[in-house]
């Protein structure tokens, strides 16, 4: 089952991770991204703000989701983008994936971090 959201609340890694596996014995891979917000030149960023279009980000996630299950053999998907203000090093986003292969989990993960600007 898919998880897809856009959220001003911080998320544990631990936690999505298990979620995404759902006691699923079949699965044989998890891929884990998170991003966070850096200063690209020391001391010039204390915190950004990220907002987005409710109901055309999300149908823009799924949509990516969809193309990549007709790609690859993905299982669960889990995408979580916060918006809101963050400060730097504030995780931004969690993509994880599920397969039962590696290859496939490490590729649709790829695929989707440069969607991450959709917010």
């Amino acid at each position: 089952m898919d998880k897809i959201l856009i959220q001003p609340d911080d998320f544990d890694l631990t936690t999505e991770v298990k979620l995404a596996k759902a006691n699923n014995s079949s699965i044989g891979a998890v891929v884990s991204f998170v991003g966070t917000v850096r200063d690209l030149q020391p001391k010039s960023l204390s915190s950004m703000t990220l907002e987005h279009y409710p109901g055309m980000t999300e149908k823009s996630l799924e949509s990516i989701v969809k193309k990549a299950r007709d790609k690859w053999d993905i299982g669960n998907v889990t995408i979580i983008h916060r918006i809101g203000t963050l400060d730097v090093n504030d995780q931004i986003v969690l993509v994880i994936t599920t397969s039962k292969h590696r290859q496939e989990a490490v590729s649709y993960t790829h695929l989707t971090l440069p969607t991450s600007d959709l917010v």
